[in-house]
């Protein structure tokens, strides 16, 4: 499976460097990115989506938000839900 260019993937890093790596996506062209984020990062991805739009590049807004439930197994084998939020943000 290849990799989007335009995805930014939430995880344990600072909301900022988040922000930064999607503004950095902005200036090289992209008109419209996607901000994926699973379980507790999920509340990071929105934070991130609202200081771009209220912060820094205020003519972008929301085009879509899909969430999900992934399955992830468990390396003692025990399968565990994990909600998902995937947010695009575009121009």
């Amino acid at each position: 499976m290849a990799q989007q260019t335009n995805v930014v993937l939430i995880g344990k890093k600072p909301v900022m460097n988040y922000v930064l790596a999607c503004l950095t996506l902005f200036q090289n062209g992209n008109s419209e990115i996607v901000i994926k984020a699973r379980g507790k990062a999920i509340s990071k991805a929105v934070d991130v989506s609202q200081i771009l739009i209220k912060r820094f590049l205020t003519d972008l807004k929301v085009k879509d938000i899909k969430l999900s439930t992934e399955q992830l197994k468990s390396e003692t084998g025990t399968v565990s839900n994990v909600s998902a939020i995937e947010i695009k943000v575009g121009k």
